[in-house]
C-alpha cells in the first residue's frame, strides 16, 4: 500500500500545479516520469511496483484507448472528408517509410544485432503518441490544418503499426508460418477490419442510444459522462475479443459516437479523458520507477545514437517525402515533423514483447525505453517555445500567401486541453 498511497500523493501534487507547469512545456508524463525516477532513486523502497507485464500493458492499453476515443469523438467529420490529403499520406507513406528508415538506422547502429531484432525494433518506434502530443494538437497558436494533421496521424498510426509489429515479432521469435507479404496484408486485414468493426459498433450501439435517451429526457445527469466511457471501453472490448486493434477501435469508436450524438460530444467525452489521463499518469510514474530505472545499466552510446535518430531523421525524413508536392512549406514539414512523440503505444508493443519474450531483448527494449523517455523530455520542453517560433513564422508567411497551403480552411473542434493563450499567443 505504500506503493499506492505515493502513487496517489504524486498525481495529487499535479493536479495542484498542473495548469502553470504545463504551460512552461512541462507535460504530466514528464513530470510523472522524473518524480517516479527520483523516488526511486532516493527511495527504493516507496515505489515498489513491480506488476506482471501483462497488468501494466493492460493498463497502457486502456489508458490510450480512452484518450483516442475522446479526442476522436470532437472531430469533425465534414472537415476531415475535405482535408484528407495529409493525414492519409502521413499514414500510408510516412508510416511505412518510418519502419524502412528505423530498420536502416538500426542495422547500421547495431552492426551485431540480427535483422528480425533491427525490424522489430523499428516498429516498435514507429508510432507517434496522440496523448503526448495533445499539447501542440491543442494549441489555437497552430493553423488548424496543422494541428488536425497531427491529430488523425497520431489517432491511427498507433494501430495501423501494429500489424508490422506483429509480424516482425514473430519473425525475430521464429514463428512465422507463411511469407511475409503475407503475414503482413493477414494481420492488417484482421486489425484494421476488426478494429473498424468494433470502432462501429460500440460507437454506433452507445451513440444512438445516448440520442435516443437524451432527447426523451431519459439520461440522469450524472449517467451521461458515463454511457460515453462504457462506450469507449466497449469498442476496447469488442475488438479485444476479436482480435482486432483496439486502437483502431477506439479511435473509429469515438468518431462515430461523436458523429451520432452530434453538438454534445464536446462535453459528453470528458469522463472518458479524465479517466485516460489517470491510467496515463499511473504508466508515466511506473516507466520512471522501474522501467528507466532498470534501463540505465543496460545504456550504451549506440543506444542513445539510435534514440535520437529516432526521434529525428527516422521520423522527420519519411515525413518530407510524404508531404512532398502537397504544398507544405518546409517550416511546415519540420514542425509536423518534430512533433512525433513516441509513447504509450510503443511502450505497450515494449511490454508484449517482454511477456512473449524476444532475442536480443536487453537492446532492444532499453532503445525503446531511453527514446520514448527521451521524446517526452525533448518534445516536452521544445513544445512552448517551438509553438511560439512557428505561430511567428506563419502569421507573416499567411498574410503575404492568403491561399498557402498551411491556410485552408479547417474545422478542429475545441478540446477540454485548449485554453485561450495557453502558449502565450494562441487565442480560443
Amino acid at each position: 500500500m505504500v506503493a499506492v498511497t505515493t502513487v496517489l500523493v504524486i498525481i495529487i501534487v499535479w493536479s495542484a500545479v498542473s495548469s502553470p507547469l504545463d504551460r512552461r512545456g512541462i507535460t504530466s508524463a514528464l513530470f510523472f516520469m522524473v518524480v517516479g525516477f527520483i523516488v526511486t532513486l532516493l527511495l527504493p523502497q516507496v515505489l515498489d511496483l513491480r506488476v506482471e507485464a501483462l497488468a501494466a500493458e493492460r493498463i497502457a492499453e486502456v489508458g490510450l484507448a480512452l484518450l483516442l476515443f475522446s479526442d476522436a469523438t470532437r472531430l469533425n467529420l465534414r472537415a476531415l472528408r475535405s482535408q484528407l490529403s495529409w493525414p492519409t499520406r502521413l499514414l500510408l507513406i510516412g508510416l511505412p517509410l518510418s519502419i524502412l528508415v528505423g530498420f536502416g538506422v538500426g542495422l547500421v547502429v547495431f552492426p551485431g544485432i540480427a535483422v528480425a531484432s533491427a525490424f522489430l525494433l523499428a516498429t516498435m518506434l514507429a508510432p507517434t503518441d496522440a496523448a503526448l502530443g495533445q499539447k501542440v494538437i491543442s494549441d489555437t497558436a497552430v493553423p488548424p490544418r496543422v494541428r488536425q494533421a497531427l491529430d488523425v496521424e497520431s489517432g491511427l498510426n498507433d494501430g495501423l503499426g501494429v500489424p508490422f509489429f506483429l509480424v516482425a515479432l514473430a519473425i525475430a521469435n521464429a514463428e512465422l508460418e507463411t511469407g511475409f507479404t503475407t503475414a503482413v496484408f493477414t494481420n492488417m486485414t484482421l486489425q484494421i477490419g476488426w478494429g473498424v468493426a468494433a470502432g462501429l459498433v460500440a460507437g454506433l450501439f452507445g451513440g444512438l442510444l445516448f440520442r435516443l435517451g437524451d432527447r426523451q429526457g431519459w439520461i440522469a445527469p450524472e449517467w451521461r459522462q458515463i454511457l460515453a466511457l462504457v462506450s469507449a471501453l466497449l469498442s476496447y472490448a469488442i475488438a479485444f475479443q476479436l482480435g482486432g486493434s483496439v486502437f483502431i477501435a477506439a479511435f473509429v469508436g469515438g468518431i462515430t459516437f461523436g458523429y451520432t450524438v452530434g453538438p454534445v460530444r464536446s462535453v459528453v467525452s470528458m469522463l472518458a479523458e479524465q479517466a485516460g489521463d489517470l491510467l496515463a499518469a499511473i504508466t508515466w510514474i511506473a516507466f520512471g520507477a522501474l522501467a528507466l530505472s532498470l534501463a540505465i545499466p543496460h545504456i550504451t552510446w549506440q543506444v542513445v545514437v539510435y534514440a535520437i535518430l529516432s526521434l529525428t531523421v527516422v521520423r522527420m525524413l519519411p515525413v518530407a517525402i510524404a508531404l512532398a508536392g502537397r504544398g507544405a512549406r518546409v517550416q511546415t514539414v519540420a514542425f509536423i515533423g518534430w512533433f512525433g512523440p513516441r509513447g504509450l503505444a510503443s511502450l505497450v508493443f515494449a511490454l508484449i514483447a517482454l511477456e512473449r519474450g524476444v532475442p536480443e531483448a536487453e537492446v532492444v527494449l532499453t532503445t525503446v525505453v531511453v527514446t520514448v523517455a527521451l521524446s517526452i523530455l525533448l518534445h516536452g520542453l521544445s513544445s512552448v517555445p517551438l509553438v511560439a517560433a512557428y505561430h511567428r513564422w506563419y502569421s507573416a508567411h499567411s498574410s503575404r500567401t492568403p491561399d498557402a497551403a498551411e491556410s485552408v480552411s479547417t474545422i478542429v473542434p475545441r478540446r477540454r486541453r485548449e485554453i485561450p493563450g495557453a502558449s502565450g499567443i494562441g487565442q480560443a
